[in-house]
């Protein structure tokens, strides 16, 4: 049975003999992936997506966003809202647009969008707009038909963006935001003298990334035990080292991992524990070029990751403490430290958490700088500290590196294992947070190991380092949290999928997400097989790596 014939009415237009009906967005989703209306609309139907862009100037577009947030900002401070969690994340993503839009990395604009179905009878226009609807709101867009308005919402735009349009119509959205619309995206991504990263799982289409032509050169690698980050790590530090060959590579090694790395590093690999002689004082101020104000808020950040427990009133006698020890001895030891600290007004128990370094486990380290600890490549190997005191160690080891540094301007790698036993306490996540951000003055990168995200999303320090990582390659998560998912901007199918991506064992190479700017890439961690030989050696248990030690110095 046929159609009736055509005619308009208020919920289409007729153009040229055929019928076009309107679908507005109202409400758009918290999130949708790139290229998304590639997979929403069909090839085999007649769909149309219309948009307008009116960019919004920078300074009025800051303005905005500073409003937004100023909104979220004081529904938390009056305790009105329930949903006290997604206002401190509009609030945070207002922060972070903010920063972006003053460093020209986005834009606003002002976005008229409608999806339009199109058939030549009623009927099955009917049909082709009511699965079009069915299809955005499952995507979770507020679709509607605009009864009545679809003659302004099908209207010819206007150059000013001044004419009729329904209500609902205009949106605001960032440059991320408008570039999702575009149906054909080629993720790929290749940057000339980059690094090959992996291949996307999609078409094994290589990833390259080069580290040194943006304004970060930072980059994270998070997942769980067994899911390949150190042997992504080593892969990546070692490309890194072919491509840029004047490149010094210092790794911070908790666990002992990255020894083997050494020869085809050209590293030392230097010792730290109770059995080795020290060649450095954790309170020496040469790491900061003599600086001792800037050495005593490293100290006090130090000593906050070995004694995770000290209220704000202890850290901030500690902080005084250390600024007088600073201020009396040209060779600040932790036996004039405690002096200073049982000598003030409130001891407590900051005398006996500082026992250690005098008469206990730690003594060995209240001694004088004893000598250098080279000039190339670095390997701290921390394994022989005990777990207690790793945290400290990994804190002192970075202070160290940052005088090395910052001694000159020649590409440098900073890897860092085991990063979370820095992130769960405020001051160690932001000296970690300080540390990734100016680095880059030194044209030094940093990578970044730990098992969860969600341990840097507790602090502000950590959340600020997060965003200040390029690159983030996620491999295989047990799951994925809604705090991780709304800080990465993850969709549920991308969440969904890493607690179900192969690990090494399953596949012989890892898989992860790879979010590098606004695009997500599912990627292969791949090496060749003359790569894969050396890490397999290097990264081997100690007792099973081949005889013949690599040059050894002891702190």
């Amino acid at each position: 049975m046929r159609d009736p014939p055509t005619h308009e009415s208020p919920s289409f237009v007729v153009r040229r003999g055929r019928l076009d009906g309107p679908v507005l967005v109202r409400v758009l989703p918290k999130e949708v992936p790139f290229g998304f209306l590639s997979r929403l609309l069909p090839t085999s139907r007649s769909f149309e997506v219309r948009m307008q862009l009116h960019p919004i100037p920078r300074d009025r577009a800051i303005r905005t966003v500073r409003a937004a947030g100023a909104v979220a900002d004081a529904e938390i401070g009056s305790g009105a809202s329930e949903d006290v969690a997604q206002l401190e994340l509009e609030l945070e993503s207002a922060r972070d647009l903010e920063r972006r839009l003053a460093a020209n990395e986005q834009r606003l604009y002002r976005v008229g969008l409608s999806f339009h179905a199109t058939a030549t009878t009623a009927g099955r226009l009917e049909r082709e707009r009511s699965e079009l609807v069915r299809r955005l709101t499952g995507l979770g867009f507020g679709a509607s038909i605009p009864r009545f308005e679809a003659a302004s919402a099908a209207g010819p735009p206007a150059f000013d963006g001044g004419e009729p349009r329904p209500p609902g119509y205009w949106q605001t959205l960032p440059t991320d935001g408008v570039a999702a619309f575009f149906p054909f995206v080629e993720e790929a991504v290749a940057e000339p003298g980059g690094v090959l990263v992996g291949l996307l799982l999609d078409d094994a289409a290589p990833v390259f990334l080069d580290r040194w032509r943006h304004a970060s050169y930072s980059w994270g690698v998070f997942g769980a035990t067994g899911s390949g980050k150190s042997f992504a790590a080593a892969l990546l530090a070692l490309r890194t080292r072919w491509m840029t060959p004047d490149l010094t590579v210092f790794v911070v090694d908790p666990l002992g991992e990255f020894a083997g790395l050494a020869e085809p590093l050209g590293a030392t690999v230097v010792g730290v524990g109770p059995e080795a002689p020290a060649r450095f004082h954790p309170l020496d101020v040469d790491s900061v070029g003599g600086d001792p104000e800037e050495k005593s808020a490293r100290v006090v950040a130090s000593l906050r990751a070995l004694f995770p427990s000290l209220a704000d009133e202890e850290s901030a006698a500690l902080d005084a403490a250390v600024g007088q020890l600073y201020e009396r001895e040209a060779r600040p030891t932790f036996a004039a430290l405690s002096e200073i600290v049982r000598a003030g007004p409130a001891p407590g128990r900051l005398a006996g958490l500082l026992e250690p370094f005098v008469n206990g486990s730690l003594r060995y380290l209240d001694r004088p700088t004893t000598g250098s600890v080279g000039s190339g490549s670095l390997i701290v190997d921390l394994h022989d500290v005990p777990a207690e005191h790793r945290a400290f160690h990994l804190a002192v080891a970075l202070d160290v590196l940052y005088g090395r540094i910052r001694r000159d301007d020649r590409p440098k790698l900073l890897v860092v294992d085991e990063a979370h036993l820095l992130a769960h306490d405020r001051a160690t996540a932001d000296f970690l947070d300080r540390l990734v951000r100016h680095v880059r003055h030194y044209r030094t990168g940093v990578l970044l190991l730990s098992q969860n995200p969600d341990d840097f999303l507790a602090t502000e320090g950590g959340r600020s380092l997060l965003r200040n990582l390029r690159a983030t390659l996620l491999l295989h998560l047990p799951e994925v949290s809604d705090a991780s998912r709304r800080f990465f901007s993850l969709t549920e199918a991308e969440a969904g999928w890493l607690p179900r991506s192969r690990l090494p064992r399953e596949a012989g190479y890892s898989e992860g997400l790879l979010r590098f700017g606004p695009s997500h890439l599912p990627i292969a961690v791949v090496a060749s097989t003359p790569e894969f030989e050396l890490l397999r050696r290097a990264l081997a248990p100690r007792a099973q790596r081949a005889a013949g030690s690599p040059p050894t110095a002891r702190l």
